[in-house]
């Protein structure tokens, strides 16, 4: 009975205004009302709350009133969409005892055709490690895509939203000549730089996107990608200062054993640092070193073991000649582990897996690199 009272109050709303429109041309109110909607009947569909908390209300009207609060995670049923002085609203029912129905504005949930596109992405990298943790540093669209295009939108996390690092993309800025000439004038480094014919810079030419795995708590959309401007990289806070202006870190993983924190619990405001250790390390120098139209992922490796007695880091391997691609891969466990980069190969140009395996001899790490490692040096990476 509900739902057949539903569809004929939906009818004979529609049917009034085509007849106030018809026949009273003059009305502007009604006119602009039917101008703002996109769809008053037939939509079947479900939705996801995104917000933390929102409200249903009685109409989208500015002075309407909260019929129910509704919380991020909640299933509701779309039955009408509109847009509203440009802002698009949806008729929902929720799952409570009464099936409230009312209205909600569109940015507070995630409908389901969408989040299944996100729940695809998730499922095609479930089995990929991630290679770094990041935080955002303001409120940021999760895009289905790398691009910054309107139909590709999952949602809008909020600020300081935290999530994994799967991998990530170089993709080249679009810029007009008047802007690229802009772009010179204003910054006499970047004329100067390209009167030298000095290397181009890496964040001069492409924007890098991060595709990036987030928590139920964080988002109900499991995977998207997220813009780098957003986006701050969470490095662990005893590798930080290893980390140079002109060789940023873009990875890491820990080596050695993590032995678990039985310390008494900490308020829960308190921040948990991990204790010391050592760090596997690929970082990205500045630079462009296309070839063949791709950029590699990271140019530089760096293995750092901790020596728990004078409780300072010590380097065990070191290679600022490599062009590789992620993902890295950690095998093994304890102390004994193995790290398997892809680096590409001088000799053939093909792009090959390279097993480097750490162990401990005494209490110092050691790291056996490829017999064949000269053969991954480049001497001149840029083509």
């Amino acid at each position: 009975m509900r739902s057949l009272f539903s569809k004929n109050k939906s009818l004979f709303f529609l049917s009034a205004i085509i007849f106030t429109t018809l026949f009273s041309s003059s009305c502007g109110f009604v006119s602009s009302a039917v101008e703002n909607i996109t769809t008053f009947a037939g939509l079947s569909d479900t939705a996801t709350v995104i917000a933390q908390r929102a409200q249903i209300r009685s109409s989208y009207a500015v002075v309407a009133a909260d019929l129910l609060e509704i919380q991020r995670g909640d299933k509701l049923q779309v039955l009408e969409a509109m847009d509203f002085e440009k802002v698009k609203w949806y008729r929902v029912r929720a799952s409570d005892e009464e099936e409230t129905e009312g209205w909600i504005e569109a940015q507070n949930i995630i409908l389901g055709d969408v989040l299944e596109k996100s729940n695809e992405l998730a499922k095609e990298i479930k089995d990929s490690q991630p290679q770094a943790n990041g935080q955002l540093r303001a409120a940021s669209n999760l895009r289905m895509s790398p691009e910054q295009t309107g139909d590709n939108v999952l949602l809008k996390l909020d600020p300081a939203a935290t999530f994994e690092i799967i991998n990530w993309k170089y993709v080249p800025k679009i810029q007009t000549e008047a802007e690229k000439a802009s772009n010179t004038a204003q910054n006499p480094e970047i004329a100067s730089a390209k009167e030298a014919d000095e290397p181009e810079k890496l964040l001069e030419k492409y924007d890098i996107w991060y595709l990036v795995k987030l928590d139920r708590s964080v988002s109900p959309a499991p995977a998207g990608w997220l813009f780098g401007r957003q986006v701050e990289l969470q490095v662990p806070s005893d590798i930080v200062f290893y980390q140079q202006n002109d060789k940023k870190f873009v990875t890491w993983q820990r080596i050695d054993e993590v032995v678990s924190d039985n310390s008494p619990a900490k308020p829960a405001d308190a921040v948990k640092v991990a204790a010391p250790g050592s760090w596997v390390i690929l970082w990205r120098t500045d630079e462009v070193k296309t070839i063949d139209g791709v950029e590699p992922d990271f140019d530089g490796i760096l293995v750092l073991g901790y020596d728990k007695v004078n409780q300072e880091h010590y380097t065990v391997y070191r290679n600022s000649n490599v062009w590789g691609r992620l993902p890295m891969r950690m095998d093994g466990s304890g102390d004994n582990k193995t790290f398997t980069l892809k680096l590409r190969n001088n000799s053939n140009g093909q792009v090959e897996d390279k097993a480097f395996v750490g162990s401990k001899s005494g209490n110092r790490l050691r790291v056996a690199a490829p017999s064949d490692m000269a053969n991954y040096e480049q001497k001149d990476a840029k083509k």
